[in-house]
């Protein structure tokens, strides 16, 4: 753990869950404790120090795989918005990966396959996903298409190394109570892990471990695995 004394993260940000018209406030993490030097300062400087020196050539590589995802004449980046600390709402950058109407796609697909319909309701996401354009498939094997949330990194709504960025509709479904303590990574204990076989509750399973574990150690050995992961070319 990196701290030593129990404290209570009250959580007032309330927000309001996107199509539902509601407003929910994100709840107290139940075990939080003490904020030790690295998270209340290192951290964020880590963060804004890797994004600075990555700068030209994250720019470089960006800029080449946008062209390639505009060839099918559509924008090439992608927003949405994602809950970040303390249940603040953010708006977080991707490579597009999918066909511009993913959302009536999806739903579409979902009401006329009831196993994929189960698929998702347990992870959130698909193994044969309907969505994914011909260059979205090779980016997300990468993570590629996660390159512009170094923009968010920089601006402080997430971190290098956090929990997996849940969609405001998804709070209602997440049983965790660290992830609002935190701010959400590009990758994190998820990513590096079970990835693409667990179930979205399980989620927050990691992202209790990586509250306890947050060190600068635990950080570094993160991205240093999620090298790994990226060559293995395993998302979906």
């Amino acid at each position: 753990m990196y701290g030593e004394s129990p404290v209570n993260i009250r959580v007032d940000t309330a927000y309001e869950i996107a199509g539902a018209g509601l407003a929910v406030a994100a709840p107290e993490p139940r075990f939080a404790t003490g904020y030790a030097f690295y998270r209340d300062h290192g951290k964020r400087a880590l963060d804004i120090a890797v994004v600075l020196i990555a700068a030209p050539v994250v720019a470089l590589v960006t800029l080449v795989l946008a062209l390639m995802v505009m060839s099918d004449g559509k924008s090439p980046f992608y927003s949405q918005n994602r809950v970040g600390l303390n249940g603040r709402v953010f708006r977080m950058w991707k490579l597009r990966s999918m066909v511009t109407n993913a959302d009536a796609v999806l739903e579409g697909y979902l009401n006329t396959n009831p196993e994929a319909r189960a698929e998702w309701d347990r992870d959130q996401k698909l193994k044969n996903d309907p969505r994914i354009t011909r260059i979205g498939k090779l980016i997300r094997a990468t993570s590629l298409d996660e390159l512009p949330q170094l923009f968010n990194v920089l601006i402080g709504d997430m971190s290098l190394v956090g929990p997996r960025p849940i969609m405001a509709t998804q709070r209602v479904i997440y049983p965790g109570t660290e992830y609002y303590a935190m701010r959400p990574g590009i990758t994190g204990y998820w990513q590096i892990s079970v990835r693409n076989e667990s179930s979205f509750r399980q989620r927050a399973g990691f992202d209790a471990e990586y509250f306890g574990d947050l060190s600068l150690g635990t950080d570094l050995k993160v991205v240093a695995k999620t090298f790994g992961v990226v060559l293995k070319a395993t998302g979906h």
